[in-house]
């Protein structure tokens, strides 16, 4: 029996995910493998490898226990990384 999915296991799909308000950096050990990055317009910005939904249901978990707001969760291409990387 073939394992449906198999070579997607193997990559990490990057995920953004917006919150409201800026999260002190203190927290970076808490979303671990995340950057945090505060933007000007009061989010935060973690961004951030996920190997697979249970994770990524996982990060949204330790977002809800924080007590803070959602805005936005949203995969990144790989050559939007790479381009956000270089800060274009």
């Amino acid at each position: 029996m073939s394992q449906p999915h198999s070579s997607a296991a193997n990559h990490h799909q990057q995920y953004e995910i917006r919150i409201k308000g800026h999260l002190d950096q203190r927290w970076s050990h808490w979303f671990e493998g995340f950057v945090i990055a505060l933007k000007d317009n009061g989010e935060t910005l973690l961004s951030g490898p996920v190997v697979d939904q249970a994770a990524l249901h996982g990060v949204l978990i330790k977002v809800r226990d924080l007590g803070l707001s959602l805005v936005s969760v949203t995969p990144v291409q790989r050559e939007q990384t790479k381009n956000a990387n270089k800060g274009e």
